[in-house]
């Protein structure tokens, strides 16, 4: 009997060693801080910042910090991102301001045609400078419980689909995708601006959805493979197209170890070059590809003057429009400009 005592008691306290030891595993993990990003397509040059800043942050946080990419959609559908991200059904997510129609008014300044600089590197200084400004950090807080973390800044676009464009004069009827902002520019001249997201690109071209797909030029053809469905592409449009960030919810970020928090700094800045490295590998890859299987529209650059003539009008209205409705137009348009004047056009 002493021994059966003996071997209950043994259970018992293994049991209780066993149930600590898993309440401490678990405690550990609750502690752990993890962010869910959703992000669209899968891996390619757009991706390489925010890949960068998961090396580095999770480095920082020495195991008590994860940043999960989750490519394709996979935790629910582009368009929804903002709302998910707001009421945290996952804590991070890429946000390109052209897929969500005045959710994020000030931040559109950005997409004004002709307007950002068409150098990567001096891109995206004025981005990081937009993104530190009060009444953009209050507009994705206030609004959206979120605040940005990560660059996502991209190259000039050009046009590739199955309607040739050289001159303002071929636009005429033709279903262009560009972002609402810049399609004003479009629009003078006879296109008809259609958004498409960046997934569906191959599909609308292939059935003839739209004639012809605006997208940064060179990497986004070629990761979503529209030069299949193609015959034409324009260089020397150099156009603006979206603005994109990478964002977090607030609750996520407040969570966040410190040492992740002063390390974003640094991780932004290894983001950005890494991301100018990518889109220039992507140039020798897809470029030479592009030049071989598709007619290649050289565009003179009167073309271009001739777009952006009416871009100044443009600007003036969406400031206007702005202030109209109670937000700082004129200031954000001001801003953005000295910003461009600062870092070079």
């Amino acid at each position: 009997m002493a021994k059966s005592i003996l071997k209950s008691t043994a259970t018992v306290a293994t049991a209780a060693f066993v149930a600590l030891s898993f309440g401490a595993i678990s405690t550990a993990q609750a502690e752990k801080s993890v962010w869910n990003f959703n992000m669209w397509g899968g891996k390619r040059a757009f991706t390489a910042g925010l890949e960068s800043i998961k090396v580095d942050l999770e480095k920082a946080g020495g195991g008590d910090f994860e940043l999960k990419i989750n490519y394709g959609d996979a935790l629910g559908p582009r368009r929804q991102n903002p709302e998910n991200i707001r009421v945290g059904a996952f804590e991070a997510g890429q946000i390109c301001v052209g897929y969500y129609p005045n959710k994020f008014p000030l931040l559109s300044v950005m997409e004004l045609p002709f307007l950002a600089p068409r150098n990567l590197a001096q891109r995206a200084k004025v981005e990081m400078e937009v993104h530190k400004h009060p009444a953009i950090i209050a507009e994705l807080s206030k609004r959206w419980n979120m605040r940005f973390f990560g660059p996502a800044f991209l190259p000039a676009y050009e046009f590739m689909g199955n309607k040739r464009i050289e001159t303002t004069a071929d636009m005429k009827g033709v279903k262009m995708r560009i972002s609402g902002l810049n399609a004003k520019a479009l629009q003078v001249f006879g296109a008809v601006p259609t958004m498409v997201t960046a997934p569906d690109g191959y599909n609308a071209l292939d059935r003839g959805t739209i004639d012809s797909f605006g997208f940064p030029y060179s990497y986004a053809f070629g990761a979503y493979k529209l030069y299949e469905v193609s015959k034409y592409v324009t260089e020397g449009l150099g156009m603006s197209g979206f603005m994109c960030l990478q964002t977090v919810n607030n609750d996520a970020w407040n969570a966040t170890p410190d040492a992740v928090k002063k390390a974003m700094p640094a991780a932004q800045q290894t983001a950005i070059k890494n991301m100018i490295t990518a889109y220039t590998e992507a140039d020798k890859k897809w470029i030479p590809l592009f030049h071989k299987r598709l007619e290649v529209v050289k565009v003179d650059p009167s073309v271009r003057a001739e777009l952006a003539s009416g871009a100044g009008k443009i600007w003036a209205e969406w400031a206007t429009e702005q202030d109209g409705k109670g937000r700082p137009g004129t200031e954000m348009l001001n801003f953005v400009k000295s910003l461009v004047a600062k870092h070079g056009k």
